[in-house]
């Protein structure tokens, strides 16, 4: 087996001390069953992103996180990409300018969706007519648009077939943000709009017990966010197609900060996954690396490796410095950093040789922040089969020094 099992931890790849001591207090906070390390982990707010807890009917905010059902959506398109390449820059322009990248954005065209209709809203108007008609009235302004962080609208080429193909992540925005920071407070005994106190990254994870009102009005609530990324990443990709002109010929589409209900070993469990992707056996998903990287397309395995991991693996290569050692500390007075390790230079000169035509995006996101993807596949090569490798040729973030608390 590909994986080492640290005091009850299962860990794929190279231990981060951080992230596996924030796994070994998942494994001994409330009913778990297994708390597991996939090998693009690093440390995140109470559950390690890379991290996977599989808990007894119990539920976690804190551990699905604030950015609920962020994901992934790809689609394989008709076109080559020497098809594109005469008109590659007026194309990532063209993204840049109709697609919304950024905190707090709302979108320029309101986009109508029967999930403004899901009987699920009612969990909102249990907990306050204040608190549903705020985040109704958010969720409709923001859906479709990307925000900002790690979260983008990339074109890719298919290696060895010269295909494009159009990714791009983000989740659920601020109504997700808000949904998850809401029950936290309602866990903590406080309103559901507060502002919370001060929470340490480290802390034990929020648990909800998933037969309570409590835990069955987040789960409820969690699935409207899930559905409500889904169509989000739906109406960004059918923008891109627009502004390309051509259509899709296959699609991949997968949340990775989710708690999914499923069965393992004869019994029904809730799986957490914290940037980790489900690859139960056939199941297709993304995995992103960095803007000067491959991206792969993958299918799970039918293996025992697979099944030990529940189902689970990399949702990306996994940073290997923070957004502070990248770019610096940010002075927002007067909107100036200082003390990082990456250049703009760097990062362009980097990108420039990959090939890529980049919108946006600060030395945070930079390659040099990220591990190689393919050293996290093959960490995981007894449990996913890559289907088709995947080069970026144009990269849209939002602009540097753009703070995002939706982010995962």
């Amino acid at each position: 087996m590909a994986y080492q099992n640290i005091n009850g931890v299962l860990v794929w790849g190279t231990p981060d001390a951080v992230a596996l001591a924030q796994a070994k207090t998942c494994a001994e906070t409330g009913n778990v069953i297994q708390s597991l390390l996939m090998a693009d982990h690093h440390k995140g707010y109470s559950q390690p992103i890379g991290g996977v807890v599989v808990y007894d009917g119990e539920i976690s905010p804190s551990g699905v996180g604030y950015d609920i059902a962020c994901g992934n959506k790809a689609v394989r398109t008709q076109l080559t990409a020497e098809d594109i390449k005469p008109r590659l820059a007026q194309i990532m322009d063209e993204i840049a300018r109709r697609i919304s990248f950024g905190v707090g954005r709302v979108n320029q065209e309101k986009v109508d969706h029967d999930l403004f209709d899901d009987p699920d809203w009612d969990v909102y108007k249990t907990v306050g007519r204040q608190e549903h008609d705020k985040l109704k009235t958010l969720a409709r302004d923001q859906l479709g648009t990307v925000g900002s962080g790690n979260h983008f609208v990339d074109l890719f080429e298919e290696a060895g077939t010269g295909r494009v193909w159009i990714a791009n992540h983000f989740g659920s925005r601020g109504f997700g943000h808000k949904t998850a920071s809401g029950f936290i407070n309602l866990a903590g005994g406080r309103e559901f709009l507060a502002k919370a106190p001060g929470e340490k990254m480290d802390q034990p994870p929020v648990l909800l017990d998933l037969s309570s009102e409590l835990g069955d009005m987040y789960y409820r609530a969690m699935k409207l966010a899930g559905r409500y990324a889904y169509a989000g990443r739906d109406y960004v990709m059918r923008q891109v197609l627009t502004i390309i002109g051509t259509e899709a010929d296959l699609e991949v589409h997968n949340h990775h900060n989710y708690a999914w209900k499923e069965t393992h070993s004869g019994k029904e469990v809730v799986v957490i996954r914290k940037g980790a992707t489900p690859s139960a056996p056939g199941q297709t998903g993304f995995i992103g690396g960095s803007m000067g990287d491959i991206s792969v397309i993958v299918k799970g395995k039918d293996s025992i490796e697979n099944r030990e991991a529940y189902y689970s693996t990399v949702h990306g290569a996994g940073r290997i410095m923070s957004r502070t050692q990248a770019a610096g500390k940010m002075n927002w007075k007067t909107r100036t950093r200082s003390g990082g390790q990456i250049t703009t230079e760097q990062m362009l000169d980097a990108v420039r040789a990959f090939g890529v035509e980049l919108r946006g995006a600060g030395t945070d996101e930079s390659p040099f922040v990220y591990r190689k993807l393919q050293d996290v596949l093959d960490a995981h090569a007894e449990t996913i089969e890559v289907m088709h490798v995947l080069k970026p040729i144009g990269v849209c973030m939002a602009g540097a020094d753009e703070f995002d608390p939706y982010k995962d």
